[in-house]
């Protein structure tokens, strides 16, 4: 219960923040183009294309991810490798998020990456195998084995 609860709000979150940050870089490049800004002499045009782009990318990145927490939560299992992978990626990115952010915004956009880093990783050791556990069997529960003849 307590698994699929984290997963749910985690995909929830997630969706939430890839609204923002694409909303956030529509108005960074929007303000770009219609200001013609220029740093150190690069063209206004490529500078509002490349932050469009970028917001479009972190969007689908933060969508995939809450895709993959919403089949997690679903289905109740471990997330497979590729899910996991993207989820340490997406956790690693909050961190580096939340660095920024304390720098640059304050200290209640580093609260507020942290809190979805700290979603992310208990989404990953809620859902941890055992070495060598198939999928199919129940998620967390340790095989022991016995070494002695």
């Amino acid at each position: 219960m307590l698994r699929r609860l984290v997963a749910s709000v985690a995909a929830i979150v997630l969706v939430v923040e890839a609204a923002v940050l694409v909303l956030v870089h529509i108005v960074l490049g929007a303000t770009t183009h219609n200001q013609a800004m220029s740093i150190a002499g690069m063209d206004p045009d490529v500078m509002s294309a490349a932050t469009y782009a970028m917001g479009a990318g972190i969007g689908v990145f933060l969508l995939a991810g809450a895709v993959l927490l919403a089949i997690t939560a679903i289905r109740d299992r471990p997330p497979g490798r590729f899910a996991r992978v993207l989820f340490v990626v997406t956790a690693v990115t909050h961190v580096v998020l939340g660095a920024l952010a304390a720098a640059l915004v304050g200290w209640g956009a580093f609260a507020a990456t942290m809190v979805i880093f700290c979603l992310l990783v208990l989404v990953l050791t809620l859902y941890a195998r055992a070495v060598g556990e198939s999928p199919r069997e129940g998620a967390g529960e340790m095989k022991v084995t016995s070494t002695s003849p």
